[in-house]
């Protein structure tokens, strides 16, 4: 049976009702078929007060084994490096983290917040917040770039705004199946069974995206147009299997018509890339959104778009936009 910690640091507790929400498996899976023991967590324990101290103190000092430590949301670092914005059983919780990742065998953060900062470490960032092994980009965080678990391992990332529920309990099954060793992870510390294709793998929409053809509306369902020129989507820029892991089995932003907001990227959120608002592309040249997919630059993206725009079949520019 494998033991696991579930803290929450700077966080809004969206990854945790995620969480309950998992379906394969589901959170109650976790206990009853792969032998996870839940030693506490903020929404499921039942323990209070001394009792949950006890617990903390067991798993620093050795007593109690702790094979799991997950946290959610960022540590806290204010003021004046003291931590003391954020208390928890009588300790600044960067405290807790310190003693409880150097005992666990595994450390997993979840969600953007624990994997490199999220929406409190964007600039002003007053609560001096980062995550477990990044802020951002840059690997550091407050763990440190050489921090290695028990079993020899660095954090594992989970990232999203929120995390998709399966995302999580199914790693957590790998790790406690004890093929943690076996996860490849990204050169960002995230499982490549999830991180490795981009979110526009699966898109409804990327007949549109390939002959340049835009809608200028949100909505529409999984009907016309592509989300990436004039609404900002991050789809073929953001690695995430929103649109093969369904959410509710049912849909993602892109198929109900919304642009992917790219939150499994450290850069989340791009406030600095395209100043008050989330959504109008910046542009290039006048039609080119100014960031465009990986492997290609600007001028080759430009040839590329304009020869796709002319081959464009006439069902695509049908109540279309053209960019």
């Amino acid at each position: 049976m494998a033991s696991l910690l579930w803290l929450q640091g700077g966080a809004c507790s969206g990854n945790t009702m995620s969480f309950l929400n998992a379906e394969e498996p589901s959170a109650v899976d976790l206990v009853t078929d792969f032998g996870i023991e839940v030693l506490w967590h903020p929404s499921l324990g039942l323990e209070l007060g001394d009792q949950v101290q006890k617990i903390l103190r067991d798993c620093t000092s050795g007593a109690r084994p702790l094979d799991i430590f997950v946290f959610e949301g960022t540590v806290i670092q204010a003021p004046n490096g003291t931590g003391r914005f954020d208390m928890f059983a009588d300790r600044p919780m960067k405290d807790w983290v310190t003693e409880l990742a150097a005992k666990a065998q595994i450390v997993v953060a979840l969600g953007d917040c624990a994997c490199w900062g999220g929406i409190p470490a964007t600039a002003p960032n007053p609560s001096d917040s980062t995550g477990l092994q990044f802020l951002k980009r840059n690997k550091g965080g407050y763990l440190g770039s050489d921090f290695r678990s028990q079993m020899g391992l660095p954090v594992i990332n989970i990232p999203g705004c929120p995390i998709h529920p399966d995302w999580v309990t199914q790693v957590l099954v790998a790790v406690a199946s004890g093929r943690a060793g076996d996860l490849a992870l990204d050169d960002l510390q995230r499982p490549a069974t999830f991180f490795k294709t981009f979110t526009q793998t699966g898109c409804t929409r990327v007949q549109y995206f390939e002959y340049k053809q835009s809608t200028m509306e949100f909505g529409q369902g999984t009907r016309k147009g592509c989300l990436f020129y004039e609404m900002g989507c991050r789809g073929p820029m953001t690695h995430s299997p929103c649109n093969r892991i369904l959410w509710n089995r049912q849909s993602s932003k892109t198929r109900a018509g919304m642009p992917c907001t790219g939150c499994t990227e450290p850069e989340f959120p791009f406030f600095d890339l395209a100043p008050g608002t989330v959504f109008k592309t910046q542009k290039v040249s006048g039609v080119i959104p100014k960031e465009v997919p990986e492997g290609v630059d600007h001028l080759t993206y430009m040839a590329h778009a304009a020869a796709a725009r002319v081959a464009a079949p006439q069902w695509s520019k049908e109540d279309m936009f053209v960019v």
